[in-house]
């Protein structure tokens, strides 16, 4: 199938899967799965080009031949690539809302616990079991800035709002949490357990603000009107209610 693209950039050091803790040696991301390339090469005469990214900036030299002529590489740092579908979710299994850094499929830790560079994080196919718990993500912010993107499915915090393809930012300190439909759907949800299926989401999750480019903020795709999601949302506090 096609599926959209994203990319991120890495500041600091290099992604690594997550500590596991107390979870020991299985679930989340298995370094079983991750499959680097085995030695090959081409032999391929004719005019080319090899794009380079350094200091920020996209770099291009002209070549008469196939840069793939090397056989093999000596060392312990290649390319690799991983199947979201083979990660292993956690979350609670009895009550309560997990912070979705349980969700962590690689990280590149900072010098200070909880705050990482960078955390590369999905919500995939997984069972909801939590009792007296409102599911979705809750209303809040915090030191993280949040890059959200939907691959496919439906995301559970925006059931309307985020088709696949689609992204969203929630920089550092910003509120947010879901839309009505979800705060409604949730609060009034019958909660036995339910399987979310057919749903894949990530997240980019840093301590870095991040900005937006000129190109994306005039894109014709921009849904302008995101920020008045929670418009519809109604007062449900009580202080007399016990």
């Amino acid at each position: 199938m096609d599926l959209p693209a994203a990319t991120s950039v890495r500041i600091g050091g290099a992604f690594t899967l997550p500590e596991r803790g107390p979870i020991g040696a299985n679930c989340l991301a298995n370094q079983r799965d991750f499959l680097t390339p085995v030695a090959a090469y081409e032999e391929k005469d004719g005019p080319g080009k090899l794009f380079v990214k350094w200091g920020g900036n996209l770099w291009v030299a002209s070549l008469e031949n196939s840069p793939l002529d090397v056989i093999a590489w000596h060392g312990n740092y290649a390319p690799y690539k991983y199947d979201l579908r083979k990660y292993s979710p956690v979350g609670p299994i009895l009550f309560d809302h997990a912070d979705p850094s349980i969700f962590t499929v690689l990280t590149s830790p900072s010098e200070t616990p909880g705050t990482a560079n960078i955390d590369f994080v999905i919500f995939p196919d997984r069972w909801l079991v939590a009792e007296n718990t409102f599911r979705p993500p809750w209303y809040h912010m915090n030191v993280m800035s949040e890059f959200m993107g939907l691959i496919y499915g439906q995301y559970d915090a925006k059931p309307q709002g985020f088709a696949p393809g689609g992204i969203s930012l929630h920089n550092t300190m910003l509120p947010h949490g879901p839309d009505v439909d979800a705060f409604e759907g949730a609060t009034n949800a019958d909660l036995k357990p339910h399987k979310l299926e057919g749903t894949m989401a990530f997240m980019f999750e840093t301590r870095f603000p991040q900005r937006v480019t000129a190109f994306a903020a005039q894109s014709k795709s921009l849904q302008k009107g995101y920020g008045a999601y929670g418009h519809r949302l109604k007062k449900h506090f009580n202080s007399k209610q016990r």
